[in-house]
């Protein structure tokens, strides 16, 4: 049924997707897919990486490790981005496209204050409104 499963994950907060990807790596396994781990960043330095190129190897670390954990199959892709927050959503449903990912697995956010007074947007649900394909969002 699912072929690719694409997981967005944002290395430094790897700590709040531990059941998004667990989730990811069960279905993997039921479904003998391949997971894409996707991060969008951009050229400034962060907390996970210095420049872009550290980034992309983090992040091919970080598949290669999930691949041994859970026992499946992983890949990564970097979507580099100008401005993050403003092309998070564009940057995910283009490596989607590229990927011909099937399944979108991600996490959302923790609901709070913000989401009430409607101050941000909801990642998940504008990628389960744009996207051709499922979008499990787990919390």
């Amino acid at each position: 049924m699912f072929e690719k499963i694409m997981i967005p994950v944002d290395l430094e907060h790897t700590d709040k997707l531990q059941n998004s990807l667990e989730i990811a790596a069960r279905m993997a396994r039921e479904y003998d897919a391949t997971v894409y781990y996707v991060t969008v960043s951009g050229s400034l330095a962060n907390r996970a990486a210095r420049t872009p190129e550290e980034m992309e190897r983090h992040l091919a670390d970080f598949a290669r490790e999930q691949g041994e954990k859970y026992g499946i199959r992983t890949d990564s892709k970097l979507m580099h981005s100008n401005d993050v927050a403003v092309e998070l959503d564009d940057k995910l449903a283009q490596a989607q496209k590229e990927l011909d990912a099937n399944l979108v697995v991600m996490a959302s956010h923790i609901p709070g204050v913000a989401d009430r007074l409607h101050l941000i947007s909801s990642n998940a649900g504008e990628l389960a409104r744009r996207l051709p394909v499922s979008v499990f969002v787990l919390r």
